[in-house]
């Protein structure tokens, strides 16, 4: 949690989720108080669908208002707290930072989320090796993606959610003994987010809680 502002942010959230965490990165450098509880009767439950009719984390409440998906709640923090600015002036350019996030939503992390099942159970001969060729492809596009932006630009709403991604992947990886292309430029602009401390501050945080939390699932083959 953060300094003091303009009243309590309530959020809905579980430790390990990747999209909870995306969205700590946009409190955290908004500089945000919040409260941050489990959801009602756990993830899944009809309890907390009550609630929100798809079950999906994390969900915002501010005072009446409650939201859910981690997109729609960083738009609606960007507009009610607009310092720091996550989003450019320019139309064009907002436009083109909501494609990045899509890209990381979209493309990058359903790749990544394939590997989940294997913490649990072993995969079949050769069953990874496809899962693994196509985060390669992704990180490949997404080099294309930020060609024009600089490593340490200021932070944006279109980069919060591949700093723990990347963290998956840097866990994963050895883990299943898989082999993930890193092109030059995603590493120089992955190491360019920890220069914003919201994002140095996060990846500390939920790393522990994501190496705690493989310690607990992993089953070993």
């Amino acid at each position: 949690m953060s300094g003091m502002r303009d009243g309590m942010l309530t959020v809905y959230a579980i430790p390990v989720s990747l999209y909870c965490a995306k969205l700590r990165i946009v409190l955290r450098h908004k500089d945000l108080d919040w409260t941050e509880i489990p959801p009602p009767g756990g993830y899944g439950s009809d309890e907390y669908k009550r609630m929100v009719p798809a079950g999906n984390l994390p969900a915002l409440r501010n005072g009446g208002l409650l939201i859910a998906d981690s997109e729609a709640i960083s738009e609606y923090l960007e507009e009610v707290f607009p310092n720091p600015p996550m989003l450019p002036v320019d139309a064009g350019e907002r436009a083109q930072i909501r494609a990045r996030s899509r890209f990381h939503d979209t493309r990058l992390e359903p790749a990544v989320r394939r590997l989940f099942p294997y913490i649990t159970a072993a995969p079949g001969p050769g069953e990874l090796a496809p899962m693994a060729a196509e985060i390669s492809t992704r990180l490949g596009q997404f080099a294309n993606v930020i060609r024009d932006v600089p490593a340490g630009s200021d932070l944006t709403l279109g980069d919060c959610g591949y700093p723990i991604t990347f963290l998956w992947i840097h866990a994963l990886a050895p883990l299943l003994d898989i082999k993930i292309a890193w092109p030059d430029p995603v590493r120089d602009w992955s190491d360019g987010l920890d220069r914003h401390h919201a994002v140095a501050a996060e990846r500390a945080s939920y790393g522990k809680t994501l190496n705690d939390w493989l310690k607990r699932e992993w089953v070993g083959y």
